[in-house]
C-alpha cells in the first residue's frame, strides 16, 4: 500500500499535469452536464446552508467528538474479538483420544469404527486419511487417532464447512471408547499442540502436589462452561503403571541381582532386537518379547523367571511385589514451570477472546496465589497480534501528525485534521457490530488504514480555508468557503474509495470471510468520517483555529 501511494503521488506530480495540457481541450458542456449540474449546485448549495447552521451551535463539534470516543470504547468492549475468521477451505480433521493405557489394537479398532461413522454422514468427504498413534512428538500415544478430511470446494455443497462441523460434533457426541473433537483449518497461526484446537490455556504450578490437586477442578470447571463444547488438558495422571519392589535380602540370598530383573523384563517386554536371521536372500530382524496372551494381565509378570548367578531359574514372584499405580505419561514444563496446558474447542459464535475471558474467569475462582497462567498457540499469537497493532496504531498517528505539524508549521491545524480519526474508527466499529463481524487482525488492519484515507478529507478543508484566512477573510467566512469549495472533491474522493473496497465487504470468492471484515471497517468508517467531518471539522476550525495568519511580505533586492 505504501509504495502504490509513494508511486501514485509521483504520478499526480508529474505525469497528471503533463497529460492535462496535452490532452484537456477548452469545449462546450455537453447535455450530461446540463441535466446533472443542477442537482450538484442544489446540493452544494444546501450544504453550505446546513454548515452555516451547524456553526451557529459550534460547540457541538465538540459533543460529535466525544460521543464517537464513547461508541469506539463502547464496541471495543462488546465487539468479539479473535485472530482471524476461520475460512471454508474444505479442510477438517478429528482428533482422537481414548482412555490412558489402551492398546494400539483397540484404538485401531476404534479410528476404523469412526472413520466409517464418519465416512455415513458426510457425503462432502473426497479424500480420507487416517492414523492410528500419529505421536505429534508426545510420549504415549498408542491411545490417539487422527483423522485428516478434505471437502469438496464450497460453491459445489450445501453445507458450509461450519454446518459440517456442528453436525459431526453433535453425532460423535454419542460414540463411546474415546474422545473426539473436530477442528478446523485456521487463517493464521499453527495452532500449537492438542491438534490445533484455538483456546490454549496454561496453568503454571509451583509443585507436581499443587498441580494434581487444582488441575482437576478447574478442568470440571471449564467443561461447565458454555463457550466451550470440548475441554481437554496434556497433563494426566491417569495412566496405569505396575510398580515393582525387590525384596533385595530375599533377591541376594538366592543370587540374583537388580541387573538380572531389569534384563529379564526388557527383553520380554521391550520388544529388543536381539539378532538377525537372512531367508531368501532377505535379512529379517529377530525380536524377543513375550507373547500377548502371557501379558495382558498384571499378574502374568509373576510367572517369569530370572536366571540367577548359577544358572537356576527363580520365579519372580518370589523376589517382587507388585503394586498398580497410574502417574502422568509425560510431565510439561513452560518457562521453567511445572505446566498444563488446557485446550479448548468453541461453541459456534464465540471467539478466541470470549474463550480467553471465560478461562480467566474460571481461574479466578478455582486457582489460589501460587498458579500463574499463560498462553499458548493461537491464543498467545492473538493476544501478541493485539498488543503489536495497537502499537503501530498509535505510532501511525504520531508519525502522521508530526508530517502534517510539519508541513502547516503549526500545531493546532494538525490536531483539527487528527480529529477525523476517532469519527472514522466508530464508523467502523459500528460496522462491525451491525454486520455481525468480529474484531481480528484484517478489520485492525482497515482500521490503521483509515487514518491515512479520512485524514486528508480534513487537510482539504483545512487547506483551502487557511489560503482564504491568508487572504483577509475572517475565520468564519475562510472555514465556509473552503468547506463549500472543496465539497464535491471530497465526495469524489470518499466515493471513489468506498466503491473501490465495496467487492472486497461483498464477501465474494473463496477465502471472502478473512477480507469482508477489513471491507466493512473500511466502508463503514469512510462513510461515517465523510459525512461528519464536512460538519465537525469546521467547527473545531472555528473553535481551535487561530484568528489570522501573518503574511511575510517579500521585498524585492535592488
Amino acid at each position: 500500500i505504501a509504495t502504490a501511494v509513494v508511486i501514485s503521488s509521483f504520478v499526480s506530480l508529474t505525469l497528471t499535469p503533463m497529460m492535462s495540457t496535452r490532452v484537456l481541450r477548452t469545449s462546450k458542456h455537453g447535455a450530461f452536464y446540463h441535466k446533472t449540474a443542477p442537482f450538484f449546485d442544489k446540493l452544494n448549495n444546501g450544504y453550505k446552508r446546513l454548515l452555516e447552521r451547524f456553526l451557529q451551535h459550534r460547540w457541538l463539534g465538540l459533543v460529535v467528538i466525544l460521543v464517537a470516543f464513547v461508541l469506539i470504547i463502547l464496541f471495543g468492549s462488546i465487539l468479539p474479538q479473535e485472530l482471524a475468521p476461520y475460512e471454508d477451505r474444505g479442510q477438517l480433521r478429528i482428533m482422537a483420544t481414548a482412555p490412558e493405557g489402551t492398546s494400539y489394537s483397540a484404538t485401531d479398532a476404534f479410528m476404523n469404527e469412526l472413520e466409517n461413522f464418519v465416512l455415513e454422514r458426510t457425503p462432502e468427504i473426497t479424500e480420507m486419511t487416517s492414523l492410528t498413534a500419529p505421536g505429534f512428538g508426545s510420549a504415549g500415544s498408542a491411545n490417539t487417532g487422527f483423522i485428516r478430511m478434505m471437502l469438496t470446494d464450497a460453491d459445489q455443497r450445501k453445507r458450509s464447512q461450519q454446518d459440517i462441523v456442528d453436525h459431526l460434533t453433535a453425532e460423535m457426541s454419542q460414540m463411546s471408547g474415546a474422545r473426539t473433537y473436530v477442528t478446523q483449518e485456521q487463517s493464521l497461526g499453527g495452532g500449537g499442540r492438542r491438534g490445533g484446537l484455538p483456546v490454549q490455556f496454561v496453568l503454571q504450578a509451583p509443585n507436581m502436589s499443587k498441580m494434581q490437586e487444582y488441575l482437576p477442578l478447574f478442568v470440571e470447571e471449564a467443561k461447565k462452561d458454555p463457550t466451550f463444547t470440548f475441554v481437554d488438558v496434556n497433563l494426566k495422571f491417569s495412566k496405569p503403571e505396575i510398580r515393582l519392589s525387590i525384596d533385595r535380602e530375599k533377591a541376594r540370598n538366592l543370587g540374583v541381582t537388580m541387573a538380572d530383573v531389569a534384563q529379564m523384563l526388557a527383553l520380554s517386554y521391550s520388544g529388543q532386537r536381539m539378532g538377525y536371521y537372512v531367508m531368501n536372500g532377505k535379512q529379517y530382524q529377530i525380536i524377543g518379547q513375550v507373547l500377548p496372551e502371557d501379558r495382558n494381565e498384571p499378574l502374568d509378570l509373576k510367572s517369569l523367571y530370572v536366571k540367577n548367578r548359577d544358572g537356576k531359574l527363580i520365579q519372580l514372584d518370589n523376589v517382587v511385589t507388585l503394586k498398580e499405580e497410574s502417574s502422568p505419561p509425560q510431565l510439561y514444563h513452560f518457562n521453567r514451570y511445572l505446566s498444563a496446558t488446557v485446550s479448548a474447542q468453541l461453541a459456534r459464535g464465540k471467539t478466541i477472546g470470549d474463550g480467553i475471558q471465560s478461562m480467566n474467569k474460571v481461574a479466578e475462582r478455582v486457582l489460589d496465589d501460587s498458579f500463574n497462567t499463560d498462553l499458548d498457540g493461537a491464543s498467545r499469537e492473538f493476544a501478541e497480534s493485539a498488543s503489536s497493532l495497537f502499537f503501530i496504531f498509535i505510532l501511525s498517528i504520531v508519525f502522521i501528525y508530526l508530517t502534517l505539524a510539519a508541513q502547516f508549521e503549526s500545531f493546532r491545524d494538525p490536531l483539527i485534521i487528527m480529529l477525523t480519526v476517532p469519527l472514522a474508527l466508530a464508523g467502523a466499529m459500528l460496522s462491525l457490530w451491525y454486520f455481525h463481524q468480529t474484531l481480528n487482525i484484517f478489520s485492525q488492519i482497515g482500521q490503521i488504514m483509515l487514518i491515512g484515507l479520512v485524514t486528508k478529507n480534513g487537510i482539504l478543508i483545512v487547506e483551502f480555508a487557511n489560503q482564504r484566512k491568508a487572504q483577509g477573510l475572517s475565520r468564519r467566512e475562510a472555514i465556509l468557503d473552503a468547506s463549500a469549495s472543496r465539497f464535491r472533491p471530497i465526495l469524489m474522493t470518499s466515493l471513489s474509495t468506498i466503491l473501490g473496497i465495496l467487492p472486497i465487504a461483498l464477501a465474494l470468492g473463496a477465502g471472502s470471510e478473512s477480507r469482508v471484515p477489513m471491507g466493512i471497517a473500511v466502508i463503514g468508517g469512510m462513510l461515517f468520517s465523510t459525512l461528519l467531518t464536512l460538519f465537525v471539522i469546521p467547527a473545531i476550525y472555528l473553535i481551535i483555529s487561530t484568528r489570522n495568519i501573518k503574511i511575510v511580505k517579500e521585498i524585492p533586492v535592488a
